[in-house]
C-alpha cells in the first residue's frame, strides 16, 4: 500500500555556491541590529567581503549570539494584568555561553564577583525557579468569572453612591485575596524549606579554594570536583585528571590527541573507538537519560551529563551548560511546559459560569416584574432596577469560593509537607484523591530497600573464609560511596574472622572492572606474596560462561540459584582463578531486601480504600513474584516483553494489564505504557517514579510521584515529591488528599445552595411583594457566608473509602434541594409577620423589624447549613468526625454578631424602635432557625441513602472500547517502511514480520544476483558497477518500529531471571 511519494531535485538553474535565488531574495532584505541588509555590506572585493563574513561570524560567536536562534517557537501574547502590552511566551530560546566563560583558571576558579555577573546573566542552576513575583500571585486572587461579578458589583454600588457597600465590597475582595495569597505562601514557605534539604551539593573551586555550595550556586565556567559516587550537578567538561592540579598533563596529552588525529587525517574515532583521545578518565553512568545500562568511558574534553552518577575516577571539570539549559534540562522543559489547567480549576470554572447564568436569568425575571411595576432605574434609594441588579450580583456569586478552597488545598498540602511529602501543584490533591491504580516501584517503597546477606550455598572442599574474601577482593572498596551490594557484602566480613585474617596478608589490586549489565560481573586482578589471582563476583550464568565447568557443578550450581530466587533472594555466584589455572567456582551468595514490615498491612488498607496496587520493577520474575507472596499482594506478575509482545489481541493486552499484579524487568517506557492503558480504562493512575527517563511516565499519570532518592528531572516532571520511603507515605497521602477533597465539596454544595436561597426567596419577594432585605444587610450576608467558613480547611474530616469523584449533578441536585428548602423557610418566617399589628404578633413577641428578623434567620440558617453538608455524602464516604474548634468557633462568631444587628437595628434603615428587636423574639428566630436546620438534615441525609443519586456522575473505571483498543495496539505493532526507486520515495505500512521477511530475502538475493553477473565472463562498466551499487542503497529499508510482534518474545531469559544483583 503505498500512499506516500515525495521527490526532491536539485533546480538545473540554481548556483550551487550562490544559493537558490528566493533564498538570497529572502535573506538579502534581512536587517539585524541595525546592521546592513546582506546584500549591501558585501559588496566588495570577493576575498575581501569572505575574510569580512568570517570576521563578522567570529564576533557573534565571541559574543554568544546567533542568527539561526532569532526564530523560535514563541507566541505574543496579551497578558491579563496590562492588556494593552503583548510578551512573548512560550519561546525555548537557548541562551549561548560566551567561549571565554569557559577558559577558568583551574587552580583558582572564579572569584565572588564574576560568579555574581555570572548568575544574573543565566540565573540559578536549577530546573525549577522557586521564586515567582508575589504582587502579580496576590493579583491573580481578583481574576475568574466569579470575581468579575463582584468588582462589576463594586463599579455599581459606585455608581449608586452606596459608599458603605462600595467599600464593605472591595473589603471582602480584598480580605479574600488576602487570605488565599498567605495561605497558598504559607504551603509553599513549608516546601521549600523541605526542598532545601534535598538540595544536591557540588565540590566548587572559588578564589583558589575547594568548597561544598549547593548545586543551584553554580554558574557557567565554575570548576567543580566530579568523584566516584558523586552525581554530576550540571553538564560539565572534563578539564584533567583530580592529581593534574595544574592542567599539564592533560594539556599534554591533548597536544599528541592533536597531532595522532592530525596524522590519521579525521578526528573521527574507529571501530576501536576514542583512538585519538588518549586515556579514559572516569566511567559515567548515563542510564538515567539514555537507557543505556552499560557505563559510559569519558575522556579529556567530554562533556559528563547533569544528574547523571561517577562510576569511577576523580576529576576537575568546568561547568559548560546550567541546569535549565543542559541536556536534561531540555529533556525536563518538554513535559513540564504545558500550562492545561487542571480538572479542579475547570470544575471551579464551570460551577462559576452557571452560576453567572443563574445571576443573569434572576435579574432579567426581577427586571421585566419591575417594568410592570413601574419602578424606576435608580430611584427610590432602597427600591430600584440597579439596587435589585446589585443584591443579585452580591447574593448570586460566591465571591469567597476561590479563596476557601484555595486556602484548603494550601492547608492540606502544608499538613502533607510535615509528613515528608511535597505538593508541587495544588491541584495535584484532587487527582490523588480520586486515585484508584497504584503504579508503585518494589525497592524502597514495599521493600526496605536494606539487602542483608543470607547464609551463602559454599562448594564442597571450599573454605567459607576464602570464599568471603574473594567476595570482598571482588567488590569496590570505596568506602564514601558503595554500592548496596557490595556494601552488605564488605559488612558480611563481620561473620567471617577468618576471612578478616586473610585480607590482612598483603593483598594488592591491580586492576578492578565495575559491575556493568553486559558481562555481569565484577573482577578484580589482585596478587599476594607473588602470587596473581582474579577474582569475580555477578550473576551466577555470568560466572558459569567463565569457562566450561563441569556438568554436575553447573547442574547443582543452577539448583542452588534457582532455589534462592525461588525464596526471593538475589543470587551472586564466586569464582577465582589462580594465573596459570583454571577458573574454580566457590559458591552462591544469597541476598535478600525483605519487605517493610508495614508494607502488608498497608496493602490491605490500601485494598480497603479502593485502591489497586501494581508492583513495577527492574527485578527477575521469580523474585517479583515471591516479593508480592509475602506482601499478599497477588502473584500475577509477568515479564514486560508480554506488554507488546505477547500475540495478544488489543483489549486482551489491555484486560491483561489491568488484571495483572505487576511486572518484571521493566524499563521506562513500560511504565509508560502501563498508565497510559490504564488510563485508556478510565482508571485514575499514579505512577511512582526516580529517574530522567521516569519523567514521561510522570508526568503522563494522572499523579506522578517522586520518590525519595529521586533524580531533579523526575521531581520537576511530579506532582509529589515524598522525601520518605515507604507504601504507608503514599496511602497516608490519599487519606489526607481525600479529607481536603472531602471539605471543598462539602464547601460547594453549601455556597451553591446559598446562593439559590437567597436568589429564589428574593425574586419571589421582589416579584410578588416588591421589597427585599437592604443592600447593606446583603452585603454583610455575604461576608459572614464566606469568612465564617474558610475555617472549613481547617475542619475535621472523614477520608472515604473508595477513590472519590466530583460528582457534579448530585452536588446540583442536593444543592438546589437544600436551597429550595432554606427558601421556603424564610418564606415561612415572611408570612408570620403578616400577622403582626405593628407592635406585635406572628414571630414577633413585643417588638422586631421585618429586615432585622429576616436577617437574623437567613444568617443563623446558612452558617450552620455548612454542619450539614460536612457530613458523610453515601455510603462509601467515611464515618462521623467532630467538627473542629475552629469551625465552631467561626460559625458561633457570625452567629453572635448577626444577633446583636438584630437586637440593636444596626443598618436596618428608618423602623420602629429605631429598627430594635426584643430578645425573646430573637430566641424565637433561633429556635425557627433550628427546626429548618433539622428538617434540612433530614432530607439531606435521606437523599444520600438513593442508591441512583449516589452513583449518578460517578467517573466510569474499567471501560471497554475494543475497536479502538485493538486499532492501537495493532498499529503500535506495525513498522513504516521506508523505500527508495529511483528518483522517488516511499512509504508504507507493514507488520513487524513481514517487514523483517523482506529484508531477509533482499539480502539473500543480492549475493545470488553478484554471483550471478560473476558468470556473465565480463568485467562490468563502471556504470554498471554503480547501478548495483545504486541497487542495493535503493533496496534497503529504513525501520522505525514502535512494538514488537516476535515469536521470540516468549523465549526465557535465563540470566535476567536468575540476577538483579548490582544490576
Amino acid at each position: 500500500m503505498r500512499f506516500l511519494r515525495h521527490r526532491k531535485q536539485q533546480n538545473a538553474n540554481d548556483d550551487v555556491e550562490k544559493g537558490a535565488p528566493d533564498t538570497a531574495s529572502r535573506s538579502s532584505g534581512v536587517e539585524q541590529n541595525g546592521a546592513k541588509p546582506n546584500g549591501q555590506e558585501y559588496q566588495g572585493d570577493e576575498y575581501e567581503d569572505l575574510l569580512k563574513f568570517v570576521e563578522n561570524e567570529s564576533a557573534k560567536l565571541e559574543s554568544g549570539h546567533d542568527e539561526e536562534e532569532e526564530d523560535d517557537d514563541g507566541q505574543w501574547v496579551r497578558v491579563w494584568y496590562m492588556p494593552w502590552k503583548k510578551v512573548k511566551k512560550g519561546g525555548q530560546k537557548e541562551k549561548k555561553i560566551p567561549p571565554e566563560w569557559l577558559k577558568t583558571d583551574m587552580s583558582q576558579g572564579l572569584g565572588d564577583a564574576e560568579v555574581s555577573k555570572r548568575r544574573d546573566a543565566f540565573g540559578f542552576n536549577e530546573l525549577q525557579s522557586p521564586h515567582e513575583n508575589q504582587i502579580l500571585k496576590f493579583l491573580s486572587y481578583f481574576r475568574g468569572p466569579i470575581l468579575y461579578v463582584m468588582e462589576i458589583a463594586v463599579v455599581l454600588a459606585a455608581g449608586l453612591r452606596d459608599w458603605i457597600d462600595f467599600g464593605v465590597i472591595i473589603g471582602i475582595l480584598f480580605l479574600n485575596a488576602f487570605v488565599g495569597w498567605y495561605q497558598e505562601k504559607q504551603a509553599g514557605d513549608i516546601v521549600t524549606q523541605l526542598k532545601k534539604g534535598i538540595a544536591m551539593k557540588a565540590v566548587v573551586v572559588r578564589n583558589g579554594k575547594e568548597s561544598e555550595l549547593e548545586a543551584r550556586e553554580l554558574v557557567p565556567g565554575d570548576i567543580v570536583v566530579l568523584e566516584e559516587g558523586g552525581t554530576i550537578p550540571a553538564d560539565a567538561k572534563i578539564l584533567a585528571n583530580y592529581d593534574d592540579k595544574d592542567g599539564s598533563k592533560a594539556r599534554q596529552q591533548l597536544r599528541k590527541n592533536s597531532k595522532k588525529t592530525a596524522a590519521n587525517g579525521s578526528d573521527d574515532d574507529d571501530d576501536e573507538g576514542h583512538v585519538n583521545k588518549g586515556p579514559s578518565v572516569c566511567s559515567v553512568d548515563q542510564s538515567a537519560i539514555t537507557g543505556e545500562s552499560l557505563a559510559v568511558d569519558k575522556y579529556l574534553g567530554d562533556v559528563a551529563y547533569y544528574t547523571c552518577g561517577i562510576k569511577r575516577g576523580k576529576v576537575y571539570a568546568v561547568v559548560s551548560a546550567p541546569a535549565k539549559e543542559s541536556f536534561v534540562g531540555k529533556t525536563a522543559a518538554l513535559v513540564t511546559g504545558s500550562q492545561d489547567q487542571g480538572h479542579f480549576q475547570h470544575v471551579l470554572g464551570g460551577i462559576g459560569v452557571v452560576l453567572l447564568v443563574m445571576v443573569i436569568a434572576f435579574i432579567f425575571v426581577v427586571w421585566i416584574g419591575g417594568f410592570f411595576r413601574g419602578l424606576d432605574i435608580a430611584t427610590p434609594t432602597q427600591n430600584n432596577l440597579l439596587v435589585y441588579a446589585l443584591i443579585f450580583l452580591i447574593i448570586g456569586v460566591p465571591v469567597g469560593l476561590p479563596c476557601v478552597t484555595t486556602t484548603t488545598m494550601a492547608v492540606g498540602a502544608a499538613y502533607l509537607a510535615r509528613h515528608k511529602a511535597i505538593v508541587q501543584k495544588l491541584t495535584a490533591i484532587e487527582s490523588l484523591a480520586g486515585v484508584d491504580m497504584l503504579c508503585s516501584d518494589k525497592t524502597g517503597t514495599l521493600t526496605a530497600n536494606k539487602l542483608s546477606l543470607n547464609e551463602p550455598y559454599v562448594a564442597p572442599d571450599v573454605d567459607p573464609n576464602w570464599f568471603m574474601a574473594v567476595a570482598v577482593l571482588a567488590s569496590s572498596h570505596n568506602i564514601k560511596s558503595l554500592d548496596p551490594i557490595d556494601r552488605v557484602t564488605i559488612l558480611g566480613l563481620k561473620e567471617f574472622p577468618g576471612a578478616q585474617d586473610m585480607l590482612r596478608e598483603g593483598w594488592t589490586t591491580h586492576k578492578f572492572t565495575p559491575f556493568d549489565p553486559v558481562s555481569k560481573r565484577i573482577t578484580a586482578e589482585v596478587e599476594r606474596d607473588g602470587k596473581k589471582y582474579t577474582c569475580a563476583k555477578g550473576a551466577p550464568n555470568a560466572i558459569l560462561r567463565l569457562r566450561s565447568f563441569d556438568p554436575e557443578t553447573v547442574v547443582e550450581y543452577g539448583t542452588k540459584s534457582n532455589e534462592f530466587a525461588s525464596r526471593g533472594f538475589r543470587s551472586l555466584g564466586v569464582a577465582a582463578k589462580e594465573e596459570g589455572k583454571d577458573w574454580e567456582l566457590l559458591g552462591l551468595m544469597a541476598m535478600s531486601d525483605p519487605p517493610r514490615s508495614d508494607t502488608a498491612a498497608t496493602i490491605r488498607e490500601a485494598g480497603e480504600l479502593g485502591i489497586h496496587i501494581k508492583m513495577l520493577t527492574g527485578d527477575a520474575v521469580a523474585i517479583a513474584k515471591e516479593t508480592c507472596r509475602q506482601l499478599a499482594l497477588g502473584t500475577n506478575v509477568f515479564d514486560s516483553s508480554r506488554l507488546m509482545g505477547g500475540g495478544l489481541s488489543g483489549t486482551e493486552v489491555y484486560d491483561f494489564v489491568e488484571a495483572a499484579d505487576g511486572f518484571a524487568e521493566v524499563f521506562p517506557e513500560h511504565k509508560y505504557q502501563v498508565v497510559d492503558m490504564l488510563q485508556k480504562r478510565g482508571h485514575l493512575t499514579a505512577m511512582t517514579g526516580d529517574g530522567v527517563n521516569d519523567a514521561p511516565s510522570l508526568k503522563k499519570a494522572d499523579c506522578g510521584i517522586a520518590v525519595q532518592g529521586a533524580s531533579d528531572a523526575a521531581r520537576t516532571a511530579a506532582d509529589v515529591v515524598f522525601l520518605d520511603e515507604g507504601l504507608s507515605t503514599i496511602i497516608t497521602s490519599i487519606k489526607v488528599a481525600r479529607q481536603i477533597f472531602h471539605r471543598m465539596k462539602a464547601y460547594i454544595v453549601y455556597r451553591i445552595a446559598l446562593c439559590i436561597h437567597l436568589e429564589v426567596y428574593l425574586m419571589l419577594d421582589m416579584l410578588i411583594l416588591n421589597e427585599t432585605i437592604r443592600v447593606d444587610l446583603i452585603v454583610f450576608l455575604a461576608i459572614f457566608a464566606d469568612v465564617a467558613t474558610i475555617a472549613i480547611a481547617y475542619d475535621n474530616a472523614p477520608h472515604a473509602r473508595k477513590p472519590v469523584d466530583w460528582q457534579l449533578p448530585k452536588v446540583w441536585i442536593i444543592s438546589t434541594t437544600m436551597g429550595l428548602l432554606l427558601a421556603a423557610g424564610t418564606w415561612i418566617l415572611r408570612g408570620t409577620l403578616f400577622l403582626t399589628d405593628g407592635t406585635h404578633g406572628g414571630i414577633v413577641q413585643n417588638f422586631g423589624t421585618m429586615q432585622e428578623i429576616l436577617f437574623l434567620e437567613v444568617a443563623l440558617t446558612e452558617s450552620w447549613v455548612i454542619f450539614i453538608t460536612r457530613l458523610a455524602s453515601g455510603p462509601d464516604s467515611g464515618g462521623w468526625e467532630w467538627p473542629s474548634f475552629q469551625l465552631l468557633a467561626a460559625v458561633l462568631g457570625v452567629d453572635v454578631l448577626a444577633t446583636i444587628f438584630a437586637l440593636f437595628g444596626w443598618i436596618s434603615g428608618p423602623a420602629y424602635h429605631n429598627g430594635w428587636t426584643d430578645i425573646v423574639t430573637v430566641v424565637r428566630v433561633w429556635l425557627f432557625s433550628f427546626g429548618v436546620i433539622v428538617v434540612i438534615t433530614m432530607v439531606y441525609l435521606l437523599m444520600n441513602k438513593f442508591t441512583w443519586l449516589d452513583s449518578i456522575g460517578r467517573r466510569s473505571r474499567s471501560r471497554k472500547d475494543k475497536a479502538l483498543e485493538n486499532f492501537l495496539v495493532e498499529l503500535q505493532r506495525m513498522t513504516i517502511v521506508h523505500e527508495r526507486e529511483g528518483d522517488g520515495e516511499t512509504y508504507r505500512f507493514a507488520t513487524a514480520k513481514e517487514s523483517k521477511k523482506q529484508s531477509d530475502e533482499k539480502d539473500k538475493q543480492e549475493p545470488a544476483k553478484e554471483k550471478e553477473q560473476g558468470k556473465g565472463g565480463r568485467n562490468p562498466s563502471p556504470s554498471s558497477s554503480t547501478g548495483r551499487k545504486e541497487g542495493k542503497e535503493n533496496a534497503k529499508e529504513t525501520q522505525m518500529t514502535t512494538g514488537s510482534n516476535d515469536d521470540n518474545g516468549e523465549q526465557a531469559k535465563g540470566d535476567d531471571q536468575e540476577t538483579t544483583g548490582s544490576a
